[in-house]
């Protein structure tokens, strides 16, 4: 059960990250976006780790989509939706270079596979370890991604405000 789980998870990511990253129109990238941050709490789920696959989908799914749908609506993107027209060898090159990376990737991921998940620490996905570990080991990288949070935000109103005026 937990391995047709793993699998069904694993594939809405892939099928969802390559609507984010080849669709056009910004509103249907950010609701694939969506979609994966939920298979990644789903996933988080499955391998045990319940506080941290709610705090996935409560913080990104939740409140930093809101905040990423927010900027598109406010700086109202209408010049991407066009396609700009590309150069032949791009148009050749893009796709084979995708393949060729593809096909590495999943060789090096294939020949390094482990044959079973190693035991879980005691307390994992708990609170208070995730706690202990933001605040004592990870608690700079916290504070420096808030701030360019909070600096992406003023940065996208201060954008909207300048097209408004």
């Amino acid at each position: 059960m937990g391995a047709i789980a793993f699998f069904s998870l694993a594939l809405l990511m892939i099928a969802s990250a390559l609507v984010v990253i080849t669709h056009r129109n910004p509103v249907t990238a950010a609701v694939a976006l969506a979609f994966n941050l939920v298979a990644i709490a789903g996933m988080f789920l499955v391998l045990g780790a319940q506080f941290i696959g709610l705090l996935q989908v409560i913080v990104y799914a939740g409140a930093i989509m809101v905040l990423i749908l927010f900027v598109i609506m406010l700086l109202n993107l209408r010049e991407e939706e066009r396609g700009h027209p590309g150069r032949m060898i791009q148009r050749i090159l893009a796709p084979l270079t995708a393949i060729l990376f593809g096909v590495v990737l999943g060789r090096a991921l294939w020949s390094s596979v482990p044959p079973a998940f190693p035991p879980k620490p005691e307390g994992f996905g708990t609170a208070a370890v995730l706690g202990k570990e933001l605040f004592t080991r990870f608690y700079y990288p916290f504070e420096a991604i808030s701030l360019l949070l909070v600096v992406a935000m003023i940065g996208a109103v201060l954008l909207a405000k300048r097209k408004v005026s």
